[in-house]
């Protein structure tokens, strides 16, 4: 079997799309799923499947038990720990004054479309670097507001084509 991260979007935000998660992974677990764990309550979830193609069942799933549909996004555990081992040095560096993410495309988007339909990052306040189909983002915790990246990923034509976990989320699920 081989180990698989699912990254929900949009559940347990502000009331909306509300999922405990005891009931997912027992519900992951009722669909097949093994080795199932949660972590936080935003809708990440690590499991076990012989299955190649398990966003599909995961969609299905969440649509029948839960009576809605959220973007998912599935990478196995192996590309996902390559992904950070291959961070840039500037990331995740532990500076306090810095907020750290990994972006994940739910679109057929390239990371490089998105970086064209976000623009360029605030000088001097946002880095970003593309690795292969996610995009590294650091900011300014304390200029948050000035950041394009900031600004126009929680925008109309762009929200919905993302989610984005911290450093600190992606680091802890990859233990």
């Amino acid at each position: 079997m081989k180990k698989y991260v699912a990254f929900l979007r949009g559940i347990n935000i502000s009331g909306k799309n509300k999922i405990s998660m005891p009931e997912l992974k027992a519900e992951f677990e009722a669909s097949g799923f093994s080795e199932v764990s949660t972590y936080l309550n935003s809708g990440n979830v690590v499991f076990a499947s012989d299955a190649e193609d398990t966003k599909p069942i995961i969609e299905k799933l969440i649509a029948d038990k839960f009576g809605f549909e959220v973007p998912v996004y599935v990478i196995s555990m192996d590309e996902l720990k390559s992904i950070i081992s291959n961070a840039p040095e500037w990331w995740n560096s532990g500076a306090k004054d810095k907020y750290d993410n990994l972006i994940f495309i739910l679109s057929s988007d390239t990371p490089e479309d998105i970086c064209a339909l976000v623009g360029e990052p605030s000088e001097k306040l946002e880095t970003i670097q593309i690795f292969k189909n996610v995009i590294f983002w650091t900011f300014d915790r304390k200029a948050y507001q000035k950041c394009n990246w900031w600004k126009k990923t929680a925008s109309a034509g762009i929200a919905d084509k993302l989610t984005i976990r911290t450093a600190n989320t992606v680091k802890k699920i990859c233990k």
